[in-house]
């Protein structure tokens, strides 16, 4: 047949809201009949997929998993808190996770990895189950850590089935000891991590910007109490002291003892496990962080239906 026309492709965009690629196979697969492309669409689940597409999806699970030295945590979202116990986007979430672990350099590495036993790829699992299920859902972020030589130890709060829940939490530990010993230290220090939510595992890694940002403040308050502004400057240091010590890693006081810093922890834990250990990294995701929700105006949906 002959090519497919521009118009023709926009002509069902506008029909199904499925995406223009979606569109220009449906078409071919049907030879340029419109109401068969249509059909076609819906039977692959894309048109009924993209009509959701643009509902907010705030909910959903944040899962975790680890293999050997190598961990990777993944954030899929959907539309309600209902769906999250749906057993079927928990195994989505599951699988998703552990596929992270070898193909999770990024969301679009992630999305293009191929799904277990289905002959889908990531992405197109997860509009399948958007057919399935009947809400929106996307992949929104992937993280990965290592340690060689070391362990990644992982922990879940909130978790509603095992490495899946509300916050997700990696931590790479490097180290030649004893590994059952850094497994046990990864697991504290990351429930640390996931009540005290660091923004930085060191005081260098914060974003200057937002050191800047606190700083100005720290300065504003301290001079509004009239103090000379050579003392008002020290203040700030100190203040900034503070600062830290709430949001690096490094410098907060371990949530297990109450009274040590996780870097004097680390430290310590050397003659335990017989060798020196270092944080390699961490990550932390909780669940929907960032997304500005749409608040639902009942009245207001029901007078734009009715005119």
């Amino acid at each position: 047949m002959s090519e497919i026309s521009a118009t023709l492709v926009k002509d069902l965009r506008a029909k199904t809201g499925a995406g223009m690629m979606d569109c220009k196979k449906a078409l071919a697969e049907t030879a340029g009949d419109l109401e068969a492309a249509v059909d076609w669409l819906r039977k692959k689940g894309l048109a009924s997929a993209a009509k959701k597409a643009g509902r907010v999806a705030s909910e959903g699970l944040v899962g975790v998993a680890v293999s050997g030295a190598k961990g990777a945590v993944v954030e899929i979202n959907s539309e309600t808190d209902f769906v999250a116990r749906n057993s079927g986007f928990q195994e989505l979430v599951k699988n998703t996770a552990q596929l992270a672990v070898q193909a999770g350099k990024d969301v679009d590495t992630l999305g293009k990895a191929a799904y277990p036993g289905t002959g889908r790829s990531v992405s197109e699992e997860i509009t399948n189950a958007i057919a399935t299920i009947g809400e929106n859902m996307n992949l929104r972020r992937v993280a990965t850590l290592s340690a060689d030589p070391g362990v990644v130890a992982a922990y879940v709060h909130s978790a509603q089935a095992p490495g899946l829940g509300k916050i997700g939490v990696l931590v790479a530990l490097k180290s030649a000891g004893d590994k059952g010993k850094l497994e046990a230290l990864g697991k504290q220090i990351a429930m640390h991590i996931a009540a005290a939510a660091p923004l930085s595992l060191s005081t260098a890694d914060l974003d200057p910007a937002a050191v800047e940002r606190e700083r100005a403040v720290l300065l504003d308050q301290a001079k509004a109490t009239g103090k000379p502004e050579d003392i008002a400057k020290k203040m700030v240091e100190g203040r900034l002291r503070k600062y830290y010590e709430d949001v690096v890693l490094l410098e907060q006081t371990f949530i297990i003892d109450n009274e040590t810093k996780v870097a004097k922890v680390v430290q310590n834990a050397a003659s335990d496990v017989g060798a020196p250990v270092e944080i390699a990294g961490f990550v932390r995701f909780q669940l929907g962080e960032g997304i500005e929700k749409q608040a639902e105006d009942f009245a207001a949906e029901v007078a734009k239906i009715t005119g």
